[in-house]
């Protein structure tokens, strides 16, 4: 049996245009007209992409199942209208060696509504310092190496995990932070900070730790892509890279894009690491999304318990949900205005993502049939009591949007249906 998802708007090679998705068993096929028996879904118009994938997504399981779970992550990724998440190590245990990574990889096949793509750790223990863990070992079991939450402090143990990592074909993606110039910081060390007596952290934290990398890249042949990308001098230095044809690249995520420190307010559900930065640094990136040099724009899903996000700027600990929100909000405050093509965004939120780290899943003949329905038309004001995901810190609650999920596709299977 087949089913025809008819009277969609539908996204292919880069534009959008009325069509019919057909997919027979967990792929997608091409055929002429519904025969007796195959299923017809008329999706009266809305909008089809293929499904968005977040390469930077905290599910805490195992070791942290009060903050989040793979059941309820994935849950909240799949009404978010992503068929694909990239989880980071952030675990207890680490994902370090293969014993340990198959503690999270069981729940993953036990529980996830959509694909689940592991991290391993660079360094055993995630410590940023000290041992590599074994690239060989654990390469055929993950999307790549990160060491998220910290930068590798030392240049030759990080030029060695790329050299490792080139030599397995999986990408280094870096958390880029200089821990001696961090000084007890935790928002961005700019106006906001100095008047309201916080402690802040300076923009060359980040940027310092991208140029060497990129260096590093250039020396070793490595793939090599920047987390959540804030500064206006880290969008420069991978725009630089990108021009010499550098295997460099980068995400940032939608609060960067859509606030700065400006918008701060003595919560913690504004309390993000990187943190908000300056208005300039919001419009670097806003340029670095238009012209190319930023591909791709993850979440950085990192939910937490409403009481470790009670303690205000200086005491919550650091981390905002985002995958039931990101689309609405990107479609809403950038595609609307007229500052991004919807075409983009769709790149920028599952056709970049695939490309960069070789996933599969899409809309394409042959492909395991992965995607997501919109309503581009519905209105409505985020409300983070209505979120699957544990985790309720956003600094968007409240704020008006455009655009839900009708339904979510993975492999054929609908795993999310917006309820009537």
């Amino acid at each position: 049996m087949k089913t025809f998802y008819t009277n969609a708007t539908i996204c292919r090679n880069g534009s959008f245009a009325p069509g019919t998705l057909v997919v027979e068993g967990d792929r997608v096929v091409t055929a002429d007209a519904p025969a007796p028996g195959d299923r017809v879904v008329d999706l009266g118009g809305l909008h089809l992409l293929p499904g968005l994938v977040d390469v930077h997504v905290h599910l805490r399981e195992p070791g942290f199942p009060h903050k989040e779970t793979i059941a309820t992550g994935t849950a909240a990724a799949a009404r978010g209208g992503y068929t694909a998440v990239c989880s980071m190590p952030n675990l207890d245990p680490v994902p370090d060696a293969p014993e340990t990574l198959a503690r999270q990889t069981e729940i993953i096949r036990r529980d996830a509504a959509v694909r689940v793509y592991p991290y391993a750790s660079i360094t055993r223990g995630q410590r940023g310092c000290g041992e590599l863990v074994d690239f060989a070992a654990l390469a055929p079991a993950v999307v790549g190496f990160s060491d998220d939450g910290r930068g590798v402090q030392s240049e030759a143990l990080m030029r060695e995990a790329m050299r490792r990592a080139a030599a397995v074909g999986r990408p280094i993606v870096a958390h880029c932070e200089v821990d001696e110039l961090l000084r007890g910081g935790y928002i961005h060390d700019g106006d906001y900070c100095r008047a309201h007596g916080h402690k802040g952290i300076c923009s060359e934290s980040e940027w310092r730790q991208v140029k060497r990398d990129i260096r590093l890249a250039e020396e070793t042949g490595c793939q090599y892509h920047v987390c959540h990308v804030s500064t206006k001098e880290s969008v420069e230095l991978v725009r630089r890279a990108r021009a010499k044809g550098l295997r460099v690249s980068c995400e940032t995520a939608p609060h960067y894009l859509l606030l700065c420190d400006e918008d701060l307010q003595e919560e913690g559900r504004f309390k993000m690491n990187p943190p908000l930065r300056s208005r300039a640094d919001r419009e670097a990136l806003v340029d670095g999304v238009l012209d190319g040099t930023i591909e791709v724009v993850a979440t950085d899903h990192a939910p937490h318990t409403a009481e470790e996000k009670s303690r205000g700027l200086a005491g919550s600990a650091m981390g905002i949900v985002g995958l039931e929100c990101a689309f609405p909000l990107l479609y809403t405050y950038l595609v609307l205005p007229g500052i991004l093509p919807l075409e983009r965004l769709a790149a920028l939120m599952a056709d970049n993502p695939r490309r960069l780290f070789g996933l599969g899943g899409g809309i394409a003949p042959g492909d395991e049939a992965d995607f997501t329905v919109l309503d581009l038309g519905a209105k409505y004001a985020i409300d983070p009591l209505t979120f699957r995901s544990k985790g309720r810190a956003t600094p968007f609650a409240g704020w008006e949007v455009s655009g839900r999920t009708v339904l979510t596709v993975v492999g054929g299977q609908e795993v999310y249906r917006m309820e009537e």
